[in-house]
Order: structure tokens, then C-alpha cells, then sequence
């Protein structure tokens, strides 16, 4: 599934279960980190993630660390509005799935090839689904 990050850059966009495996160590997902970093490109955190992840605890410093070394993108009012789009098409709904939607809204809009590593490959996937766009170039929903 990653093979489409090939490519030299691409980025790699974690949800929350994807964040809290990369601050566990998790080899899979160390794996596809050093995979993405070694081709140039970038691993990506939503913010809302964070809100899914932190808790205030000791535990958090971990992802602390992760964080360091990841980009963070900001819920913008665009992807908010992307989001309820995908919401929409997909025919999904609820709080959890709003969260969902703006991780796969911030994956949709980052550096092709684009690697989503989730718990929920199937809601991410109706959430990513773009049949207007070439199969080379859609996004990758990998499970963590």
C-alpha cells in the first residue's frame, strides 16, 4: 500500500491511533515514518488530533516528543468546510466521524502520494474516496 510513496516527497498523515503508535514506538508505524522521511517528505498531524490524543498526563509526553518532529496543520475554516463536504458525500455522521473528516479533509489537501495511517480504515476510506481523480493519485488509507 505505502509502494506509492516511492516517489520522492509524498506525506504521511496520522490520525490518532496513527500519533499514539508513533509515540509508543510502534514498528509498523516507525516504519512507514522513517519510509516517508527517507523519500523527503512529511509526516502530518491535524490539530483536532491532538484534542483526541493529550490529556494532560504524564503518558502525553511521549507524543510530545513525536511532535517535535512532525508538521501540524491547523483546522482552517477550508478544511472545516472540506470536511462537512466529505461528511456529506460519504454518508457518515456524528461527533466521531466529524473528527475523522477533518484528519481525512487535512490528508486530501497535503503533497501527493498521500499515505492516511488509521484504526478505521474503512470510515477513512469513504471519507478519502475521490472518483474524479486518477488511481495513482488518491489518497492511501493504511491501517496502523
Amino acid at each position: 500500500m505505502a509502494g506509492r510513496l516511492m516517489a520522492r516527497g509524498g506525506t504521511l498523515v496520522l490520525d490518532s491511533e496513527g500519533l499514539v503508535k508513533l509515540a509508543a514506538r510502534d514498528e509498523r508505524a516507525r516504519a512507514r515514518h522513517k519510509a516517508v522521511i527517507a523519500r523527503g517528505g512529511r509526516v502530518v498531524v491535524s490539530a483536532v488530533t491532538l484534542a483526541e490524543v493529550l490529556r494532560g498526563a504524564r503518558r502525553d509526553a511521549a507524543v510530545h516528543h513525536v511532535l517535535k518532529h512532525i508538521t501540524l496543520r491547523d483546522v482552517t475554516e477550508t478544511t472545516a468546510r472540506r470536511a462537512g463536504e466529505l461528511l456529506g458525500s460519504s454518508g457518515l455522521s456524528g461527533h466521531r466521524c466529524t473528527i475523522d473528516a477533518l484528519v481525512a479533509a487535512t490528508a486530501l489537501g497535503e503533497e501527493r502520494p498521500v499515505v492516511l495511517l488509521t484504526s478505521d480504515p474503512d470510515d477513512m476510506g469513504r471519507l478519502v474516496e475521490e472518483p474524479d481523480r486518477p488511481k495513482e493519485r488518491k489518497a492511501i488509507v493504511a491501517k496502523v
